[in-house]
């Protein structure tokens, strides 16, 4: 019997490692209509989240998809540093998230505009039912850390939730979080 090594490496400080890993970065000045207002004094280079993924190349139903959401712990006029938020394509998909490291919060929105949040601390599991929009909210003061797991063909509608935005937003002032309706 041969025993082969895994192509795929989890390390809990650097991340996932794999050549068939992908990265994306989002800087604020790609996030900047996320917010309420916009920030002059942040400079548009500054990361606001990035996402490391190990994508199936077959889009196949049951295949599935692990990645690595991190928010930077930064604000954006007082507001909380959030991810764009999305429905899927494919509403019979579930997704899970796993707190990893930090402290923040899971929004979620159904299909009626109803949200609300769940609080994400390390060790904290979240089942995303396919039909909540979901964004994940950094409210503390180091990098949130969240691991995915998804279907690979789920997809991802933004357009849905710029057609009807999460209507909670959430800010640190004074080093309090507060909402705003």
């Amino acid at each position: 019997m041969e025993i082969k090594r895994s192509p795929f490496f989890h390390d809990w400080e650097a991340g996932l490692k794999s050549e068939q890993m992908e990265t994306s970065i989002k800087r604020y000045r790609d996030a900047k209509t996320f917010y309420k207002s916009v920030d002059e004094t942040l400079d548009p280079d500054t990361i606001m989240y990035s996402v490391q993924c190990l994508t199936d190349p077959d889009v196949v139903g049951g295949h599935l998809n692990w990645g690595i959401s991190k928010l930077e712990p930064v604000t954006v006029d007082g507001e909380c540093n959030m991810t764009r938020g999305h429905f899927h394509s494919n509403l019979d998909c579930q997704e899970y998230y796993w707190c990893a490291k930090g402290s923040g919060l899971l929004m979620l929105m159904d299909e009626t505009g109803t949200c609300w949040c769940e609080a994400m601390e390390p060790g904290t599991l979240h089942k995303i039912d396919g039909h909540h929009a979901h964004r994940l909210i950094n409210t503390g003061d180091e990098a949130l850390e969240v691991i995915c797991v998804w279907n690979n063909d789920a997809g991802h509608d933004y357009a849905r939730v710029e057609a009807m935005p999460f209507p909670v937003r959430v800010f640190k002032r004074d080093g309090k979080i507060e909402w705003e309706e």
